[in-house]
Parts: structure tokens; C-alpha cells; sequence
């Protein structure tokens, strides 16, 4: 059986669907047939010589990656050219932004393409190593941190120099998802004062073991978890004692990383413009949930702005920057889905099966979501 991985074609977009290791593991493991896109890994750092020494085929464009491939794997959505190009029967797995993305959605069911949206992995135990969010949700943590000191006018360790003691900076993160503690860890590990909010007992626990200070540990509610382990939507009530927390902690912090986001649904607004106005003056917030709206509310996606002497950043597809290991961490995702998926040489996929079900999009020519 063959999987195609072609090149990303989608702005921004550096990753690749699979790294030579995880072609290595398809070949020798699951017996797969793997055709790659010639350079699809490139801006990712692995050229083609690395893929053929994986045990993979290169082929010369799309059209020659998608003809005849029962499987293919992307990171981002197909394009139209794309679809067009797959063969009816075939299966996608790749990010099909669910909720957001009906037109294409509509053409994979018309072209009788089965889809699998990785973002729709059960956080359930046994699916965790398929979680595409939460491996790439970890790059985007780590990179936040980093981005967010170089913009920033300050040491984030404390120092001692000739010229004096320096004080360490203070870093608020917002959410401590996979993402949140990703940059809490990496603040720390930066040498920052780190701080943390968010209203699930769990994230307290992981926020303190990390060596970091909890905010506002009178709102943490043993009811504040919804399905999946996000934090559910928060009463009118709890909106206000949330902000009122948030109001209070925020001015005197340096860095601020923004992590809150709730599925299917546009981020809470957390950060608002009053907020800003009473930060430090080259301070900095990055707002990892640009993408669904923004945490703070004068974030403008994929730009970076100054208000109110404060810089304000917002990335978009903060994971493909750290295309290497987000990719080899992505291909991993995918194999241990693909060990899930393939039996005996052969792909089954079964709707009523409570991981493929919960992910398929289209399926036997109809949109299922």
C-alpha cells in the first residue's frame, strides 16, 4: 500500500506531512510504499537523498505524488488544484480546519475522498501519540518564549555584571494547556520569573510543578473542564472575576504569552485595552490565539503592533517555524495513527471506531461534518 506526501504549498507553511524517520518506521514497520514530493521536505531540512536513504520514492511534482496513492498525507488543507487531484477513494490526513473550511469539506465529499481531520483526535489515552494539537501546540509554546525575548528590551535571567546586578524579568502566561506549559518551561528554563493562570485544577498542579507562581487560585473551579480536558466557556460572572484577576496581575509583568482557546469557538478575550494601557512600557505580549481571534483585544493576526508603548505580537502558524523537529514531531503523529489505521497491509477505516470515527470529515462521498 502507498502513502504520498506532497509539498506544502500553503503560506507560511514550512513543515512537511512526514520526516525521513517516520518514512523509515512506514517501510521497515507497516511494510508502506512512501512517494514523496520532490523537495517537499526541504524547507524543513531534509532533503531528498535523506527521504531515498529512509526507504522512500521521489517523484518529480503533484501530480505524479497523488496519482494512484490510496493514502496521503498533509499538514495543511488541500487547495482545489489539489483535490482535483486526488484519486476518488483515496483517503486525506491532514488539518481540515473543522467549522471553518465547508467548501472544502463539500469538495473531498464530491470527489469521494474519505478525510481524516488530526485535529480531531479523541484526547482519549490511546490516542494520545496521534495528537497532531498537542505535539505542534508544544513548538508553538517553546517559540512563543522566544520570540517574545527578542522583542523585549530586558534580560530575561538576572545577572550579574561589572556594571551591577540585573533584574530577571517577570513572564505571565496566560493557559496552561500543552502550549501554556511549554512556555512556562521555557520561560523558566530562560531564567524568567514566571507566573501562570487558568481555572482547571489539573493545570494548577502542572503550572506548580513546573516551578512557577499559580494567579488567582480562588477561581479555579472543579467544574471549569469541559470534554477533552479544554476549559469550557465561562459564565458572564466568572468572565468578570477572570478579568478582574488578570487586571490585577498584569501591570507589572514584561512578558506576556497568551495561550487560551476554546474548539470550534472564537478565543476569549482576556487581555482588554485598558489592560494594555497599564503594562510597562516596552513590554511585550505574544498572543498564541491569533488564529481563532486573539486573547487580547487589540491583536491584530499575523502582525505585529505597538499600542500604548506596549508590543503586541501575533503569529500565525507559530509551529512552522520550528519546521525540523515540528515535522519529525508531526510524521510521528501520523505513523502512530497509520499503525491504528493499517491491519494486515490493508487500510480499515470504520466510522464506528471511536478514534477514526471521531476524525473522519467525508466518507463513501458524503460530508459527514
Amino acid at each position: 500500500m502507498r502513502i504520498s506526501v506532497p509539498t506544502e504549498t500553503a503560506p507560511r507553511e514550512q513543515r512537511v506531512a512526514l520526516a525521513p524517520d517516520s518514512v523509515a518506521r512506514l517501510v521497515k514497520q507497516l511494510k508502506l510504499e512512501v512517494v514523496v514530493q520532490r523537495g517537499a521536505g526541504l524547507r524543513a531540512g531534509f532533503r531528498d537523498e535523506t527521504y531515498e536513504r529512509s526507504g522512500a520514492t521521489i517523484c518529480p511534482d503533484a501530480a505524479s505524488v497523488f496519482r494512484g496513492s490510496p493514502i496521503v498525507a498533509k499538514v495543511q488543507p488541500p487547495s482545489a488544484s489539489e483535490i482535483a487531484l486526488l484519486d476518488p477513494g483515496a483517503t486525506l490526513l491532514s488539518l481540515l480546519r473543522p467549522g471553518h473550511s465547508a467548501d472544502t469539506v463539500k469538495a473531498l465529499a464530491d470527489r469521494n475522498v474519505t478525510s481524516l481531520a488530526l485535529e480531531l483526535v479523541p484526547r482519549i489515552t490511546r490516542a494520545q501519540s496521534m495528537d497532531v494539537l498537542s505535539s505542534q501546540s508544544t513548538v508553538a509554546g517553546y517559540k512563543a518564549v522566544l520570540i517574545g525575548a527578542a522583542e523585549l528590551g530586558k534580560f530575561l535571567p538576572m545577572l550579574t555584571t561589572a556594571a551591577g546586578n540585573i533584574s530577571p524579568a517577570k513572564v505571565f502566561v496566560i493557559g496552561a494547556g500543552v502550549a501554556g506549559l511549554q512556555a512556562i518551561a521555557t520561560g523558566r528554563r530562560l531564567g524568567g520569573v514566571v507566573s501562570a493562570f487558568d481555572v482547571r485544577p489539573a493545570a494548577r498542579e502542572q503550572v506548580l510543578s513546573l516551578g512557577a507562581t499559580f494567579v488567582a487560585n480562588e477561581l479555579v473551579s472543579s467544574t471549569a473542564e469541559a470534554a477533552g480536558g479544554y476549559a469550557r466557556t465561562q459564565t458572564q460572572e466568572e468572565q468578570v472575576n477572570t478579568l478582574a484577576a488578570i487586571g490585577k496581575h498584569i501591570p507589572d509583568q514584561d512578558l506576556v504569552v497568551t495561550t487560551a482557546q476554546i474548539p470550534g469557538r472564537t478565543a476569549p478575550t482576556l487581555i482588554t485595552e485598558e489592560m494594555v494601557a497599564s503594562m510597562r512600557a516596552g513590554s511585550v505580549i505574544v498572543d498564541l490565539a491569533a488564529e481563532t481571534g486573539g486573547n487580547c483585544a487589540l491583536t491584530k493576526p499575523g502582525e505585529t503592533i505597538r499600542v500604548h508603548d506596549v508590543t503586541i505580537i501575533a503569529p500565525i502558524n507559530l509551529a512552522a517555524t520550528v519546521a525540523f523537529h515540528a515535522s519529525q514531531m508531526f510524521g510521528r503523529n501520523i505513523f502512530e495513527l497509520l499503525k491504528h489505521l493499517v491491519r494486515d497491509g490493508a487500510l480499515v477505516l470504520e466510522p464506528t471506531d471511536e478514534i477514526t470515527g471521531a476524525m473522519m470529515m467525508t466518507h463513501e462521498g458524503k460530508a459527514l461534518r
